[in-house]
């Protein structure tokens, strides 16, 4: 049986991954996302456990809350690699 992070695909785990190291650099809880989201506590918990297929609509309404920015950036795969 996989394990929860080997279900994960790359892409949705890099983005959770940038969320909770930009919280952690700005000391930001879950709590605190959670209010500024106007959410549950647990729903943050969902958001960011990886395990779920996150929107484009919720990734925005992150970033807003956390008060920041996000860069997208495309390139070719091979380039990664090296």
């Amino acid at each position: 049986m996989a394990s929860r992070r080997e279900d994960t695909s790359p892409l949705a785990q890099e983005v959770v991954d940038e969320i909770t190291w930009y919280m952690r650099e700005h000391k930001i809880t879950r709590a605190d996302l959670a209010a500024s989201m106007g959410v549950s506590a647990g729903r943050v918990s969902q958001i960011l456990s990886g395990d779920e297929n996150l929107t484009l609509r919720t990734l925005g309404s992150v970033v807003t809350a956390l008060g920041a920015s996000l860069d997208f950036t495309l390139s070719d795969a091979e380039d990664r690699h090296t």
